[in-house]
């Protein structure tokens, strides 16, 4: 009995892995982008209205570039036997199969808490994009090249809010804490390392997210003093999303997102 060469097998599970890391780079912009446009029309201002608006169209380019790469390294779905696509990645799986950060999964709640959710996020995206920009990935380094202009913007919009509510009238420093404590249980996954991340960190493709931690947390300290917010005592604990272990607000999102591509399998508009 011939046995595969390790070299081989080796190959096979970073190319395995690949494709499942940049999953996980693809479906949390795309979700969160999902989130974002629920606002259009009901944000408190016009301004803020477009903001979000404009932010989530980012995040939704972002989303495509990355989907339409993993499904370059997915290749042919054999049991339909048709060609693997961004639209089939992210209309055609189920929830177990996707790879997002819980964070960016939580319902728009009030302003307060999709701002909050989007600064722990925009502060995470412009370390991430900033250091994924050298990988030996030329395609995931283009990728990140482009995104990082724009999520440096989305860090501005969603810093200067945090600073100018959390330091503004009592009431809303007080909701702008709350959402600080309810959200804050979700940042630790940002930085959860598995074997997925660390294979490809050690070959110089994925970023190791323990070395964002620790400037992650300084941009928070140093934003959190001039809002007048207070960083949570108890430790970031919920984790999972990454693996397709989700809280139950993903389902409802896929649902809304994905129905008529279901009820309607690949028809042209």
């Amino acid at each position: 009995m011939n046995m595969p060469h390790t070299a081989s097998l080796d190959h096979n599970l970073l190319n395995h892995n690949l494709f499942n890391y940049v999953l996980r780079l693809g479906d949390s912009p795309l979700i969160l982008a999902q989130r974002l446009c629920e606002w259009c029309g009901h944000a408190p201002e016009l301004e803020i209205d477009l903001a979000l608006a404009n932010i989530g169209l980012d995040l939704l380019g972002q989303a495509r570039h990355f989907l339409s790469y993993a499904a370059t390294l997915d290749g042919t779905d054999a049991e339909k036997n048709r060609e693997s696509d961004e639209d089939r990645l992210a209309f055609g799986r189920d929830e177990r199969e996707f790879r997002n950060l819980l964070l960016v999964e939580q319902p728009n709640g009030g302003f307060n808490d999709t701002l909050v959710r989007q600064f722990f996020i925009d502060a995470y995206h412009v370390l991430l994009h900033q250091a994924l920009r050298q990988s030996r990935d030329t395609q995931l380094a283009a990728i990140s090249n482009k995104s990082l202009k724009e999520v440096e913007y989305h860090l501005r919009f969603s810093r200067g809010w945090m600073i100018r509510l959390g330091d503004g009238t009592e009431q809303s420093h007080e909701k702008m804490q709350q959402s600080v404590n309810q959200l804050w249980r979700f940042t630790g996954e940002l930085f959860h390392c598995d074997e997925v991340e660390q294979q490809l960190a050690e070959a110089g493709i994925a970023v190791d997210p323990r070395t964002l931690h620790e400037p992650w947390q300084q941009m928070v300290k140093d934003t959190f003093a001039q809002a007048t917010l207070e960083i949570p005592q108890e430790p970031p604990y919920r984790q999972g999303g990454k693996q397709g272990r989700h809280t139950e607000h993903l389902g409802y999102i896929l649902a809304e997102m994905q129905f008529l591509q279901r009820a309607y399998p690949d028809n042209n508009w």
